[in-house]
């Protein structure tokens, strides 16, 4: 070819055929044999020479032009850009929703990143299509796939994966796939995880605490089973286990109700939100004393909890977070169980 680049197609490999097209290139410019603005063949002279598909180099070219590698000249052709991206990691992050602990989590990762890498957030509404469609409309075009997997069912159960989303995944090499969050056995192969144990993790937490637990006489959790963003129901069977063990009477709601038939020595272990807003509102209008009259538990940790001296029961985000950037950075493929503890404030 007049323009001296040369496409490597291994058609043996299961790797697709216009990823083989993106790689090569990247690698012709890295090594130096493609320089800084230099015309690349069109799509149908690549085609051509190489024996592929239009459809396949034209995937191709979309995602080097969408990572900025390549640019397109009206009328004369596609050219070589800045190679500044070449070397840094880009990275697709997946979430399930924008809560302020997700954010943590994306935040810390993207932090412990550092300048060499571009991190790209994406967020499905733990809808089973949002997920796919934006995994299929990705593939191929990132460094590496740190993704979190929550889903809801048509009845707003929680549920780790469907068959679709075990299908979009297996589109991802595992070589570049990072499972955060939560991880369940039916996906295959070698790629790394750090994770939440969300059956263990509760029942853990509250031994922690169990000192101060002794002093109430009902546990009641409040699990949102129909939340729009589902929790995994690993928590309730955790919760129960934990009861059942240490003989603690108990009490699941599905939500948190408007005037409470409160007991005294009760403890609340809340998981939205709203239901905690709630419920101290209702504490507070009718002069009990949180760690007194009432005790508070809530799930996840942020940073409102802490300024209003709430006990919490969370894993740690800023682990998680950094602990994600570190395992892509280092290329590592463990399976690692994030921190999970118990903080103890003024609410129990």
């Amino acid at each position: 070819m007049s323009t001296g680049i040369e496409i490597y197609i291994n058609e043996d490999s299961r790797i697709p055929k216009y990823k083989q097209i993106v790689d090569s290139i990247i690698q012709d410019i890295s090594s130096g044999k493609l320089k800084v603005g230099q015309k690349i063949p069109s799509i149908n002279e690549l085609g051509e020479s190489a024996y592929l598909s239009r459809d396949t180099v034209e995937k191709a070219y979309k995602i080097l032009k969408e990572r900025k590698i390549i640019i397109s000249v009206k009328g004369k052709g596609y050219y070589t850009a800045k190679t500044d991206l070449i070397s840094k990691i880009n990275v697709f992050f997946l979430i399930n929703k924008p809560s302020s602990y997700k954010m943590m989590i994306y935040n810390h990762f993207v932090n412990a990143m550092g300048i060499n890498a571009h991190v790209n957030l994406f967020i499905y509404h733990c809808e089973e299509s949002l997920f796919v469609n934006a995994i299929e409309k990705n593939v191929g075009a990132y460094n590496y796939y740190v993704i979190m997997p929550h889903f809801k069912d048509s009845d707003l159960n929680h549920v780790s994966y469907t068959p679709e989303v075990l299908k979009a995944l297996e589109l991802i090499p595992k070589d570049r796939l990072l499972m955060v969050d939560n991880i369940k056995p039916e996906i295959k192969g070698d790629y790394g995880a750090i994770y939440q144990d969300f059956k263990e993790d509760i029942f853990r937490a509250l031994e922690e605490g169990i000192e101060k637990i002794k002093k109430y006489d009902r546990l009641i959790l409040v699990y949102p089973s129909k939340s729009i963003h589902p929790y995994p129901r690993r928590i309730v069977h955790g919760f129960k286990h934990f009861c059942q063990k240490y003989n603690f009477d108990f009490e699941i709601l599905d939500e948190l109700y408007e005037d409470m038939e409160f007991e005294s020595k009760d403890v609340y272990i809340i998981i939205e939100e709203m239901d905690l807003v709630n419920l101290v509102r209702q504490i507070r209008a009718r002069n009990l004393t949180m760690g007194k009259d009432i005790g508070v538990i809530s799930y996840n940790e942020t940073p409102l909890k802490e300024l209003l001296g709430i006990t919490v029961i969370s894993t740690d985000f800023k682990a998680m977070g950094e602990t994600a950037a570190y395992m892509v950075l280092k290329n590592k493929k463990e399976r690692v169980k994030n921190v999970f503890k118990y903080v103890e404030r003024n609410s129990v």
